[in-house]
């Protein structure tokens, strides 16, 4: 399936900026719906179809690709180069409509062919724009090169948290031998909040996450997956009536693989771009999995696991906040709905002791759903606004 991802920037209550992705796809070419601008984009020529001057207002540009491979077009603003709409992955022969309300100003395509450089389309000037029209801010360009520090940064980062997570997966395996149940359970929560703290690491770790972390095949449980290892299965085992010491060649066989990411995340560290992207999935995974209960193997943590969560997304915050701040004006509103819900989370720790998932009434789950979905439809467009794209010249 062919997918365009549009991106869209619109003012919303108390003019905070919120960037939001439209997806569409399509097989087939479609049509330019009346009163869109057609404009076709090629290798030799981008934003034809689109002239001036214009008088400003709303805009729905048809745009199309006429080349034999997928393009990224975006509309810019001729002299301040920030990105006022975007269609990615826009295949051969595909039309996708761009809608976006521009004021005074001159503005242009910029077509980028799949293996080609950047092609900027001619300078068209809007003006006559009417009073109180509110146009489509713009996204000020981040390029994979601004990225780069953020990813080298976290990278840095997540190779000291291994070091802590070998420590305390050692503890576990010890306390497993002792034969102390409860240690061993406090021990295995502590490791699991080590991983969940990595948590836009996962895809550099490839098959490693899976040994790791990896849940029970469908249909199974963790403790009947006898092809499953790691934290999941020592879990099923710690919380179950079987032998402690069926849990200690899990747990030697987890503290292998966990030596294993340092190397494993020297050749392949986190991407640049899944830094926008993991800070709103780390929690919109919490809230499918974990708050439903979907990835509990018995110990019933789950709060304990969406505070790492929390402290996950925050660790990949830090470093791209630099480029965030100047772009996004919900950022302010994300770190304090980050904040209200580490608080509530929080709430429902005891000294050193989580209360169950499951233990909380209809009430208290619903806030707490209310307050990570409020979350993460604030930090949603930091993927957007994080987007690398290619600045041309």
């Amino acid at each position: 399936m062919v997918v365009a991802v549009i991106v869209a920037v619109v003012i919303v209550a108390v003019s905070a900026v919120f960037v939001s992705r439209t997806f569409g796809s399509s097989r087939e070419p479609s049509s330019p719906s009346a009163g869109a601008i057609a404009v076709v984009n090629g290798f030799d020529a981008c934003g034809d179809g689109w002239s001036g001057p214009a008088t400003g207002g709303a805009f729905d540009f048809a745009v199309s690709n006429s080349t034999i491979a997928g393009e990224a077009v975006y509309l810019e603003g001729a002299d301040d180069r920030k990105v006022y709409a975007e269609a990615e992955g826009l295949g051969p022969s595909t039309v996708y409509h761009l809608r976006v309300t521009l004021g005074d100003g001159r503005y242009r395509f910029v077509c980028i062919p799949a293996g080609n450089d950047p092609i900027a389309g001619p300078v068209v000037t809007v003006r006559d724009s009417p009073a109180g029209l509110v146009p489509t801010p713009g996204i000020e360009v981040v390029t994979r090169a601004d990225l780069l520090p953020a990813a080298h940064t976290y990278n840095e980062w997540v190779g000291s948290r291994i070091k802590e997570l070998a420590s305390d997966a050692q503890r576990l395996a010890t306390a497993i031998v002792s034969g102390d149940r409860a240690v061993s359970q406090a021990a295995w929560l502590t490791a699991q909040q080590d991983y969940s703290r990595l948590g836009a690491a996962y895809g550099a770790f490839g098959d490693l996450a899976d040994a790791i972390d990896g849940d029970p095949a469908a249909g199974s449980s963790a403790l009947e997956d006898s092809d499953l290892h790691g934290l999941r299965k020592i879990e099923a085992l710690l919380w179950s009536d079987l032998p402690i010491a069926e849990a200690a060649p899990v747990a030697a066989r987890l503290i292998t693989d966990i030596g294993s990411l340092t190397a494993t995340l020297t050749k392949t560290p986190v991407n640049a771009i899944d830094l926008g992207l993991r800070s709103h999935e780390i929690l919109e995974d919490a809230i499918q999995f974990t708050l439903t209960g979907a990835d509990d193997a018995g110990s019933h943590t789950g709060l304990a696991v969406i505070a790492a969560d929390i402290e996950a997304t925050r660790a990949v915050l830090d470093p791209i906040r630099p480029l965030v701040t100047p772009r996004y004006a919900g950022l302010s509103d994300a770190d304090a709905w980050l904040a209200r819900t580490a608080t509530l989370v929080a709430s429902y720790k005891t000294g050193g002791t989580w209360r169950a998932l499951d233990s909380l009434d209809r009430a208290q789950r619903e806030a707490l759903d209310a307050d990570l979905e409020r979350t993460v439809e604030l930090l949603a467009p930091i993927a957007a606004v994080t987007d690398p794209r290619v600045a041309d010249q």
